[in-house]
């Protein structure tokens, strides 16, 4: 495999938005300090595969490979102290935030997906898959160099290999790589995508995303903590950077943390009243707790039609779904199958579900200050009984 990269470097390689080529592979056997043993190790490890097919396997496309970075995902982010990994996408957000954007019978061609802070690709290849991978190109940028590895072998595992020279390691807020043709705007997509890291300490690059692009950041970049670093909203840059990645009829969904929805101030506050407003959201749709591989923070889904034509909003509270289950110590909660089904269905048909969602106007939505939380829209009920004595 490394020769394979190595002859074809031009092609298995990650790319940096230095223009650095970084090989894809590398060896597993630098990891065995006794130099005698590496032939060996490797042997073992090839025999435990030699007579398993994995034929049937790449026929499931992402399903099998979203299943594994599911199971590893955990060690990945604890051995390796990745803070990116911790923002990893459970395979069923994935496939609602695919299944709303693109419908379940889309007829598309010559489609181009992004996504801004692409980790190891789970909401591109469940976009590429919904789309169809000969119908689709995907652009990804992600400023983790192993994450991006892991996107790059995931691309030629799913059957989208002319995507690989699209896919760059960087920090996209500081260095953004896909660009439009005059080299200075960014360049603009079908469908956009982003988990960005919701809270990070970018405290030095913050001047300088701020200095360089304050058009791109038309709501601003978010001041500094005086006690926390660490808490600086960076996902409100993502948000800003997803919507001008869209074309005019560009779609786009990108997970939030579920308090946004009801943010007053700053840069929040600014974000969202420009989202309202220019009647570019068109659904918020609040996960369960606990759905994420390593962090108990309560995430949400926004959904972006840079066509602005929705004349209601539909807010879903699907916080009370979801089974709970055991994993090793921590306490997760998994949507069922079921559950994914009357989520999708409930926002395409914009139903009225007695505490589970609502469709709305955007004055509607003004009036309310702005609150993209379902339930405070809910009719409250109040049950009379009868007093005996």
């Amino acid at each position: 495999m490394i020769d394979i990269a190595d002859k074809n470097i031009d092609i298995f390689s990650t790319q940096t938005t230095q223009n650095t080529k970084i090989p894809l592979f590398e060896k597993l056997t630098q990891y065995v300090t006794d130099e005698a043993q590496r032939a060996p190790f490797a042997r073992a490890l090839v025999d435990k595969l030699v007579n398993f097919s994995f034929e049937e396997t790449f026929s499931e496309h992402y399903d099998f490979f979203a299943a594994i970075f599911e199971y590893l995902i955990k060690d990945y982010n604890t051995a390796g102290g990745g803070k990116y990994a911790e923002y990893y996408t459970p395979h069923a957000i994935a496939t609602i935030m695919a299944r709303l954007l693109v419908g379940d019978d889309a007829d598309l061609h010559n489609i181009e997906c992004y996504d801004p802070s692409a980790g190891t690709g789970t909401l591109l290849m469940a976009l590429g898959h919904q789309i169809g991978e000969d119908r689709c190109t995907i652009f990804a940028q992600d400023i983790s160099q192993r994450s991006n590895k892991m996107l790059k072998l995931n691309l030629i595992l799913n059957g989208l290999v002319s995507s690989l020279d699209h896919a760059i390691q960087g920090d996209t807020l500081l260095a953004p790589y896909h660009k439009s043709d005059d080299g200075q705007s960014l360049r603009q997509f079908d469908f956009v995508v982003s988990n960005p890291p919701f809270k990070m300490d970018f405290s030095d690059t913050r001047d300088d995303i701020e200095k360089k692009y304050s058009a791109r950041f038309w709501a601003g970049v978010p001041k500094v903590p005086a006690k926390k670093k660490e808490s600086m909203a960076i996902y409100t840059c993502f948000i800003q950077h997803v919507v001008n990645s869209l074309k005019k009829t560009g779609k786009g969904a990108i997970v939030v943390p579920t308090g946004y929805l009801t943010v007053k101030s700053s840069v929040e506050g600014t974000v969202l009243k420009r989202l309202v407003e220019n009647h570019i959201v068109y659904g918020a749709v609040s996960m369960p707790s606990n759905v994420f591989a390593n962090t108990g923070t309560n995430v949400s889904v926004l959904f972006f039609d840079n066509s602005r034509t929705a004349d209601k909003v539909v807010l879903i509270d699907a916080s009370k779904l979801g089974e709970e289950y055991k994993d090793g110590n921590l306490q997760k909660r998994r949507l069922r199958s079921e559950e994914i089904e009357k989520i999708i269905t409930t926002f395409r048909n914009k139903e009225a579900v007695d505490d589970f969602s609502v469709a709305v106007t955007y004055d509607e939505i003004i009036a309310k200050k702005y609150s993209l939380a379902a339930g405070q829209y809910f009719n409250v009920k109040i049950e009379y009984v009868e007093l005996t004595q």
